[in-house]
């Protein structure tokens, strides 16, 4: 069954930058599971998806206008460091996580204070070009609740 719109896909991956460094890579647990045509995965990485079938196994790599976009860079902001999730020191290069007016964001820590961190709001991945080496370990056509909630469920998927 080649994978199109809304169908759940289940998959593993990892992602390396531009150097080769392993970034990411769901191998040593659950495969990722999305609902194909309802953005749950980067756009890069679903036009390369659309078509394949199970068992297939590729490289793809995508530039950042088809990943997490360009580093922006007055992205920078100033926040109370008891704001910022995940540790308890923080250092520069860690990745926090803060609560915002549209939910939860990793930020990168560029300087730390006593009561003020300086983070980076651009996404981890923005400005890198990367490459995604995915096996398709499953396709199979998505529940009507799937589709109405726009991503999967079950093991991989949302709950």
């Amino acid at each position: 069954m080649p994978i199109e719109k809304n169908q759940v896909v289940l998959f593993h991956y990892s992602v390396s930058d531009d150097q080769g460094n392993t970034i990411e890579s769901s191998r040593d647990g659950k495969p990722n599971a999305y609902l194909h045509g309802h953005g749950g995965v980067i756009r890069g990485l679903e036009e390369a998806l659309e078509g394949r079938e199970t068992g297939e196994s590729f490289s793809v790599t995508v530039t950042p206008d088809k990943a997490y976009g360009p580093r922006k860079p007055d992205a920078v902001q100033r926040v109370p460091v008891k704001h910022l999730l995940g540790a308890k020191r923080w250092k520069p290069g860690m990745i926090a996580q803060v609560q915002t007016e549209q939910g939860a964001r990793h930020v990168v820590v560029a300087k730390v204070g006593h009561k003020f961190a300086d983070v980076d709001t651009n996404h981890p991945m923005a400005g890198k070009t990367l490459t995604f080496d995915v096996e398709i370990i499953e396709v199979r056509a998505a529940e009507p609740e799937e589709i109405a909630h726009g991503h999967a469920h079950g093991p991989g998927g949302h709950h």
